[in-house]
């Protein structure tokens, strides 16, 4: 598999420095998919914007709060020229306001800086792929004003759910409000391989690509409904 190129745009060295280690693969562990290469890194908005032109890297993962030119212009800046990079933003900023503003300027992805390692790989390759990522819980509180401009579920998601066993409706349930493998794992008294097993079934059952449709289809079809 081509190696997917990121560019990292974050004010801090040390947050850059972390981001770069967590998008290494573990030592020892091999590949878990396609590699991610540091393509480049910025440390304000017009850099970053710059580079992206320049490098043109298949993700750019940026933080809002930037020098010159915030995370918001940088994307806008991205989608105006119309470059072939996908925008993953990862801040610790996730107002209501600022996901919607970040998505309707052509974000993909919107992640917390307290995401593991896991999510934020997972995060960068469905990004790079076409994928659109919000984390769950942030994606939970503002479905409703934003789930058409995600690659969701069609019409026919109630007969979609007919396909799950109980466990992986329930397992949908907590994917849908939010909770990791490990804390699915701690309610249903079960290891988190077997969680991650259920997890692979439904997605696959359900025709969906990853726990953000999943989540998208589990409100649409009433399963979830906002504030349970």
């Amino acid at each position: 598999m081509r190696p997917l190129r990121v560019l990292i745009a974050d004010p801090a060295p040390l947050q850059r420095s972390g981001l770069r280690a967590m998008l290494a693969p573990p030592a020892g562990n091999g590949q878990d998919g396609a590699e991610i290469v540091l393509a480049g890194e910025a440390g304000d908005g017009v850099e970053a914007v710059e580079l992206a032109r320049r490098l043109q890297p298949d993700v750019l993962i940026t933080e809002l709060t930037l020098p010159r030119l915030d995370g918001r212009g940088v994307v806008q800046a991205i989608t105006e020229a119309r470059l072939p990079v996908r925008v993953l933003i990862l801040t610790t900023r996730d107002s209501d306001e600022e996901i919607l503003a970040a998505v309707a300027a052509g974000a993909t992805g919107y992640l917390c800086k307290d995401a593991p390692r896991e999510e934020l790989v997972a995060a960068v390759r469905a990004v790079a792929t076409g994928g659109a990522v919000i984390a769950p819980l942030l994606l939970a509180r503002v479905l409703h004003r934003v789930a058409e401009v995600l690659p969701g579920a069609t019409g026919d998601g109630g007969a979609r759910l007919d396909a799950l066993t109980g466990r992986e409706r329930e397992v949908l349930v907590h994917v849908a409000r939010g909770r990791t493998n490990a804390e699915i794992a701690g309610l249903l008294q079960v290891s988190e391989t077997t969680v991650k097993t259920h997890v692979g079934h439904m997605l696959t059952k359900l025709r969906l690509r990853d726990r953000t449709q999943a989540v998208v289809l589990a409100y649409e079809t009433g399963l979830v409904k906002p504030g349970t």
